[in-house]
């Protein structure tokens, strides 16, 4: 791929597009679907289906109550602050032959990673550009408010005014393990992270604004779920994003019929989930969900959250980490009258978020696209139309000091994944100090010339010793190149300069050694940009885009 053009809006002055085949650390599954590779035809059953044919099976299959469906998400996206084209959204899904474009994520800390926000664009994006074509398409987010991995979301980073990668967090002190983070409030202590987020990060004309707004929703008496909600309702005020929480009793009561649907095949889709488990196993990809023949589709959630388990001996439901015990029937009457005390497991959840919803399209990262390929199952056992899941919008964004940085070094976004020890030694020796990696270069040429002649002599002469030689030839090369390393590293010291360069390039590209969207929080560009940088980006998305897009500022 590797496209470069001018970008039709500024302020990005070159954008370059990259097959996630080029970049390290992808799944299989991901890559053959984003390949479109008829390997993967049977996991993703909708993949080639044209969006109006599937429209229509969508609607058709669509039974739960506009009315309540969205008298709820009116009330509740009010109360989240969300603008006029929200509600204007609102009103549209309640007309009979609209479609919902849908993505989520969990309630991570002041939004969590950029790709949080690159989803929502995603949906945004296709909702509009499939109302150009005359279907009426809303986007909608589903807060992942009703998961209990407190660890993922209580923790973000940014990047502080020297540019080094500074991590926060925030744990209420009444915070208690296994409580989904809908319902995790925050406290005084709230007050003291933003504070000192503050402190680290650069002081600009946008400081105050995104510091207020920071408080204005991150506060006491919030949970992580409605700040995190009233946060991006504020980013996203301009474009008519739906905001749905699942973990609304009068949601929860239009779920019913498919909760219970769900624990009367229970077993049945339990053993298609194995079966699919080995399907991909064997294709030589992985199953994202480990599956177990005691595993049960729903978490019993009461305050707590906590994993249901089929005991094989006598069929009985347990919840794990407590001496509850439910059979089939009462489980079938909670699921009826109580559904608020059932919480559907991952593998579950998009099949219950497109009963509730009448979706077209989820967008997700690849961990979902792996999710798809298992739970699919689940969705043909509901006798439920198949969702299309679509890749979202992936960018790294590169300011302009780093690409000058990158310019200068005669290096692209590409040479970085050989790690920061390759790129100093190319910046050395090509720029530093390139006398001395040249008699490197004659040393090491002078010596393997010298043991090939001899070696050349040992092998119809004493083919033991040749063969030892090697093994002492390959320790030669070995010492040559720690040294070569030593010196790299200490003429890299020797110019600050240029090894804090290449340090913040680092941080800055490739945090934790992973794409930049996945470590970076929003916070750090709206912090230098203002709101602007939401606009610039989703002026960058491209409804057809398949690689990641690197934007140079």
């Amino acid at each position: 791929m590797n496209q470069e053009s001018a970008c039709a809006s500024k302020p990005f002055r070159k954008c370059r597009s990259f097959f996630f085949n080029d970049i390290p650390n992808q799944s299989p599954l991901f890559l053959d679907f984003q390949a479109n590779s008829p390997k993967i035809s049977k996991y993703y059953p909708q993949k080639q289906t044209s969006l109006k044919d599937f429209t229509e099976k969508v609607l058709t299959n669509y039974k739960v109550s506009r009315t309540e469906l969205c008298d709820v998400l009116t009330e509740t996206n009010k109360s989240y602050g969300v603008g006029s084209k929200t509600l204007q959204n609102i009103e549209l899904l309640r007309e009979k032959d609209c479609v919902a474009i849908v993505t989520g994520q969990q309630a991570g800390l002041f939004s969590g990673a950029l790709y949080t926000i690159y989803k929502a664009f995603s949906a945004i994006d296709l909702a509009a550009d499939l109302r150009r074509q005359h279907i009426k398409a809303v986007p909608v987010f589903w807060i992942a408010e009703e998961d209990h991995d407190f660890a993922e979301v209580k923790k973000t980073f940014v990047l502080d005014k020297s540019g080094n990668l500074v991590e926060f967090e925030n744990t209420p002190e009444n915070y208690g393990e296994n409580i989904p983070v809908g319902l995790v409030e925050l406290d005084e202590t709230i007050e003291k992270t933003i504070s000192e987020l503050f402190e680290m990060l650069p002081q600009t004309e946008f400081s105050d604004e995104v510091k207020g707004l920071l408080t204005e929703t991150y506060k006491s008496g919030e949970t992580f779920s409605s700040a995190f909600t009233k946060f991006l309702a504020h980013i996203f005020s301009d474009y008519g994003l739906i905001f749905l929480s699942p973990l609304n009793k009068k949601l929860k009561e239009l779920c019913a019929p498919i909760f219970v649907e769900t624990v009367e095949k229970a077993q049945e889709i339990v053993s298609e989930l194995l079966a699919r488990t080995e399907q991909l196993e064997s294709a030589d990809y992985h199953a994202q969900v480990l599956v177990s023949e005691d595993s049960f589709p729903f978490f019993y959630q009461n305050k707590e959250r906590l994993p249901l388990r089929r005991n094989l001996k006598n069929g009985e439901i347990n919840v794990s980490k407590s001496k509850i015990t439910f059979d089939k029937l009462q489980l079938l009457e909670i699921a009826r009258n109580s559904p608020h005390q059932l919480s559907p497991n991952a593998l579950l959840r998009p099949v219950v978020q497109d009963y509730l919803l009448p979706t077209l399209v989820y967008f997700g990262g690849a961990a979902e696209i792996a999710y798809f390929a298992q739970n699919s199952v689940i969705y043909e056992t509901l006798d439920r139309p198949v969702t299309p899941i679509r890749h979202r919008a992936s960018f790294t964004v590169i300011e302009s000091k780093h690409a000058k940085t990158l310019e200068r070094y005669d290096l692209n976004f590409l040479d970085l994944f050989a790690g920061r020890e390759d790129i100093i030694a190319k910046v050395v020796e090509k720029f530093l100090s390139a006398d001395t990696a040249k008699v490197f270069a004659e040393v090491e040429e002078i010596i393997n010339n010298q043991l090939d002649r001899l070696d050349k002599n040992l092998v119809g002469q004493e083919p033991t010793l040749a063969a030892n030689l090697e093994n002492r030839k390959k320790k030669i090369s070995w010492h040559i190149n720690a040294i070569r390393k030593k010196y790299h590293l200490a003429e890299i010291r020797k110019d600050e300069f240029v090894k804090k360069r290449i340090d913040n390039l680092f941080t800055s590209l490739l945090p934790h050694n992973a794409l930049q969207e996945r470590t970076l929080n929003l916070v750090t560009f709206l912090n230098l940009y203002g709101k602007y940088f939401v606009d610039w980006i989703y002026d960058e998305i491209k409804t057809d885009e398949k690689g990641h897009q690197v934007l140079e500022l």
